[in-house]
C-alpha cells in the first residue's frame, strides 16, 4: 500500500486528513481506496475527537430562499412561488450549521421528483459506531399535495448520499414525537388522516432498515415533543382528540431496556404550553431547555424545577427553534416577526460568569424558516 500523501511521513499525512472539514468527508472518501479506509477507521474518528476536531453541528430542515421577483415578468407569472433553485413552493432542504464557527453547508437534495424535504417532517441523528453518522428524515407532508407521507430517508455522512428507508407502518401520521435513542429512531403519537390523536409508537432500526411496533402510550398525544433524556425516549405534552389544541403538561418515557412506558410527573411543562421548543442536552445529561415568556429556561432532571437562564433576543423570539449542542451550548434560531429572516444566537453558560448570547452569521441563502432540527457531532 502506498503513502497516504506522497512525500509526507505517515503521521503528518494523517494529521492533515483529520483536519478535513465535516462537509468534505464524502469527497475525501472518494479520492482513493487508502483514504476511504482511513476516514472509515475507528482510529481516525478517535483522533479527531482527541485533538478537538470533532465539530458540534446542527442539521436543519430549512426553507429554500425565494427567487427574487422579476418586475419584467408577465403578471400571470409574477406570483408563481418558486425556490431559488427552481423548486416548488414550500420547498425545504437539509443544511448543516456549525454554530460556533458560523459555517453553513447544504446537503444533497433528496431522491425524488421534487427534491424537497417533506413539510413538517421530523429529523434525527444517529451514531452507527466507528464514527459513522447518519441522519434520518421521517414522515411529513408531500410539498405539492400536502398529503401525509410515510416516507423515510437516510443520509450517510461518509458516503454523502441519501437512500430511501422502509416506509413507516400504520396510519400515515402527522405532528408526532420523534427522537434518536441509542441506535434507533423512535416515533410516538401525532394524529392520523382523520385528525384522530394517536397513542401508538414505533422504532426504526436503520441498520436492519426495519420498523418495530412498541407498546402504546397511556394517553393520546397529538403534537407532542420527542426527546432523548438519560437513554429514554421522552414524549412531552400533546393533546387528545377531543381537546384540539389544548396542550397537557404531562409526559411519558419509554425505556428501551425494559420495553415499557412509565409516566413522568404531571406538570413537566405547564398545561396549555406548546412543547415545540423543548430540547435536551446530548449525552448522559438530564438537562432540558425550552422557551417560556421570552426566556430560555432549564431544568436538571425530570424531578427538578424550571429555572431561568437568559432572556432571548427580540429578533429570535418568533417561531423559534431551540437546540442543545454537544459542547454544552444552546442555539436559538428564530425571527423578529412571522415571515422574517431567521437569526441565529448561540448561548454559552460559564460558571461564575452567567450566560451570554453571541449572534452567529446567517448568509442570505441560509436565512429561511427552520421547521426541524437535531444536533450531532462530526
Amino acid at each position: 500500500m502506498g503513502e497516504l500523501i506522497p512525500g509526507l511521513p505517515e503521521e503528518v499525512a494523517r494529521e492533515c486528513l483529520v483536519r478535513v472539514g465535516f462537509d468534505q468527508l464524502p469527497v475525501v472518501r472518494r479520492i482513493s481506496r487508502q483514504w476511504k479506509s482511513e476516514v472509515e477507521s475507528p482510529d481516525y474518528h478517535r483522533l479527531r475527537r482527541a485533538e478537538g476536531l470533532a465539530r458540534p453541528v446542527l442539521a436543519l430542515a430549512q426553507a429554500q430562499p425565494a427567487a427574487p421577483a422579476d418586475d419584467a415578468a408577465p403578471a400571470a407569472h409574477k406570483h408563481s412561488s418558486t425556490a431559488a433553485s427552481g423548486g416548488p413552493a414550500n420547498s425545504y432542504r437539509m443544511v448543516l450549521l456549525d454554530p460556533v464557527e458560523g459555517r453553513w453547508a447544504p446537503l444533497p437534495a433528496l431522491p425524488g421528483p421534487t427534491e424537497s424535504l417533506p413539510l413538517f417532517c421530523q429529523v434525527a441523528a444517529l451514531d452507527g459506531g466507528q464514527g459513522r453518522k447518519r441522519l434520518v428524515v421521517v414522515g411529513g407532508w408531500d410539498p405539492e399535495t400536502w398529503a401525509p407521507m410515510d416516507a423515510v430517508f437516510v443520509y450517510d455522512f461518509l458516503t454523502g448520499a441519501w437512500r430511501r428507508g422502509a416506509p413507516m407502518p400504520g396510519p400515515r401520521r402527522s405532528f408526532f414525537a420523534c427522537a434518536a435513542v441509542g441506535g434507533a429512531v423512535y416515533v410516538a403519537g401525532g394524529h392520523d388522516e382523520e385528525k384522530n390523536a394517536l397513542r401508538s409508537a414505533l422504532a426504526y432500526d436503520p441498520d436492519a432498515d426495519a420498523w418495530a411496533w412498541l407498546p402504546d402510550m397511556a394517553a393520546e398525544r397529538d403534537e407532542p415533543r420527542g426527546l432523548c433524556v438519560a437513554g429514554r425516549f421522552l414524549v412531552v405534552g400533546g393533546y387528545p382528540t377531543q381537546a384540539q389544541g389544548r396542550f397537557v403538561g404531562s409526559a411519558e418515557a419509554f425505556d428501551p431496556a425494559t420495553s415499557a412506558w412509565a409516566p413522568v410527573q404531571d406538570g413537566l411543562i405547564e398545561d396549555g404550553a406548546c412543547p415545540r421548543t423543548c430540547c435536551a442536552a446530548p449525552g448522559a445529561s438530564e438537562r432540558m431547555y425550552m422557551l417560556r415568556d421570552g426566556h430560555l429556561v432549564a431544568r436538571d432532571g425530570l424531578a427538578a424545577s424550571w429555572l431561568p437562564v437568559a432572556q432571548v433576543p427580540e429578533d429570535a423570539l418568533t417561531a423559534a427553534t431551540v437546540s442543545a449542542i454537544p459542547d454544552g451550548r444552546v442555539v436559538v434560531i428564530g425571527a423578529g416577526c412571522h415571515g422574517g429572516d431567521q437569526t441565529v444566537y448561540v448561548l454559552r453558560e460559564e460558571a461564575g460568569k452567567g450566560a451570554s448570547w453571541a449572534r452567529a452569521p446567517a448568509p442570505p441563502e441560509f436565512s429561511g424558516h427552520v421547521q426541524a432540527a437535531c444536533s450531532l457531532q462530526i
